[in-house]
């Protein structure tokens, strides 16, 4: 996993690792959860892999526009 920049310093990420057409997102407190294009969208998987790289807004996209849509949580 790469570790999440957090430009802002207030992120709810922590860590990343993208696919193909997936991203598995590491948040505070060491919950990772896997996102697809089938299970949020293929157009939110390429904003929230462009949010990762950037380091900035992953956590707030997620929480306003993703939720509790993830393929399944992976611990």
């Amino acid at each position: 996993m790469h570790r999440y920049r957090n430009q802002s310093g207030e992120s709810g990420v922590t860590a990343y690792e993208l696919g193909d057409d997936s991203i598995t997102i590491q948040f505070t407190g060491g919950d990772r959860y896997l996102y697809t294009g089938r299970s949020a969208g293929p157009e939110n998987i390429a904003k929230m892999q462009e949010l990762a790289r950037e380091g900035r807004g992953l956590s707030t996209f997620v929480s306003q526009h993703i939720r509790q849509r993830y393929a399944r949580k992976l611990n």
